[in-house]
């Protein structure tokens, strides 16, 4: 038996995070977003503050932090020395295909969309949503300063594009990655749950 699972790919202050949890708790999924970093730290004895950041922190040429550390493949019984940065997302990766093999679940972020792409009953939504009202929820809703509220909005949409790129080899905002794309500037958060959940039940039929 397939699980139906949705992942969520978000530009920063769009809500998104408050959808995956609505909509999770409106079809009876589990929903995963700060748990995957605290199944990944518990996982791979990193911390989550590191591998929180390596999303939202990632620089161009993702050559931000190159310390090492051991990597022990489970499935090879081969020990590699790889990249720290590395090492997490294969944690991640792990991680997230063991969700999608238990459980009917919402994802939100780490590239879920490309890691489960060959998953049989997958859905990968994008949020957006205009500049102005992105920013006004970071600072409204987030708690973020007015005076860096752009600039933080910036980076770590930034470090997301160059997260995703770096480890899928597409652009992050390509509409060629997900199967529905949602600007809550139009929708708000309500609007995009019903649309979420309307395509969800359309490809996976109401389980």
């Amino acid at each position: 038996m397939a699980y139906s699972i949705i992942t969520i790919s978000r530009e920063f202050g769009t809500g998104a995070r408050l959808i995956g949890r609505q909509l999770a708790e409106l079809l009876g999924y589990g929903y995963y977003d700060r748990a995957l970093i605290e199944m990944s730290a518990e996982k791979s004895g990193l911390s989550e503050e590191f591998i929180e950041r390596t999303e939202e922190k990632a620089s161009n040429s993702f050559l931000y932090n190159l310390a090492t550390a051991a990597y022990i493949s489970s499935d090879m019984g081969m020990q590699y020395s790889v990249p720290v940065n590395d090492r997490a997302f294969m944690v991640q990766s792990d991680v997230i295909r063991e969700i999608a093999k238990k459980e009917n679940s919402v994802i939100v972020g780490r590239c879920a969309d490309y890691i489960l792409k060959d998953h049989p009953k997958l859905l990968r939504v994008f949020i957006y949503a205009d500049k102005a009202d992105r920013i006004n929820r970071i600072i409204n809703e987030y708690g973020n300063s007015p005076k860096t509220a752009e600039s933080t909005l910036n980076k770590i949409d930034k470090g997301r594009a160059n997260y995703h790129k770096f480890y899928t080899g597409t652009a992050w905002k390509s509409l060629e990655n997900y199967d529905l794309c949602i600007n809550t500037s139009t929708t708000g958060i309500k609007g995009a749950v019903m649309a979420i959940k309307a395509a969800a039940e359309e490809k996976f039929g109401k389980d």
